[in-house]
This record gives C-alpha cells, sequence and structure tokens, in this order.
C-alpha cells in the first residue's frame, strides 16, 4: 500500500465519512457504525478493536492474500463481503477510497450527483 501509515482511530474515520453528504453515525449490535441512505458504509469491532470495511468478497480474499498483517476476518464475518483491518496498519488513503466507493454505492443518485457537481 502506498501512503502513510499511522494509527487510525475511530474519530479519523468518522471525520472521513461524516463529511460525505447524508450519512449519520449510527449503533449495530451495541457497537459504533455509520450509515447513508440505510445501509451500513463501516462497523467499529470492538471484540478486535478495528474497523470493518465492505468489499466484494473477490477483493477481500486478494486484501488478505496480499496484506495478511493489514487484513484479516472472522468466522462471524467470513459469511459477508466485508474486512477486518488492523488500525496501525491501514492506509488513511485506502480507507477514504473505500468509504467513498462504498458511499457512492449507496447513497441516492440525487445526491451523488450534487456532491460531484459542487467539487
Amino acid at each position: 500500500m502506498e501512503g502513510e501509515t499511522a494509527v487510525i482511530t475511530l474519530d479519523m474515520l468518522r471525520q472521513l465519512i461524516l463529511a460525505l453528504p447524508t450519512t449519520e453515525e449510527t449503533t449495530s449490535w451495541g457497537a459504533v457504525s455509520f450509515k447513508v441512505n440505510g445501509k451500513a458504509m463501516l462497523f467499529w469491532n470492538p471484540t478486535h478493536d478495528c474497523p470493518v470495511f465492505k468489499v466484494p468478497f473477490e477483493e477481500r480474499d486478494h486484501l488478505i492474500e496480499m496484506e495478511p498483517d493489514t487484513f484479516f476476518t472472522t468466522d462471524h464475518h467470513r459469511p459477508y463481503p466485508m474486512v477486518l483491518a488492523h488500525p496501525d496498519r491501514l492506509d488513511i488513503e485506502w480507507a477514504r477510497e473505500n468509504l467513498t466507493r462504498v458511499w457512492r454505492a449507496q447513497a441516492k443518485k440525487a445526491v451523488v450527483k450534487a456532491w460531484d457537481s459542487g467539487r
């Protein structure tokens, strides 16, 4: 991964997500999560104290294979298109790109269009 790695905190991810229009912080199963248009974008896993990102299965498997020190899964998460990331190994630019991509896929099209036209 290119870019700088530092310990990625929940507050850093919160800033990235809430900067995107119509996103909200919620809780899921007693843990912090973020949604757009009623759909989850990211969870914070309190057991592993790490973020859980939405990614397609193929991408998840590739990430885990290529960067096993950064990305992993658990028996609980394996059936879902998600990957966990160690906060001290995660690249913030990768996180930003992932969150923006998920937001674009899940936000209302008019919101995405308005955001794009304002950039």
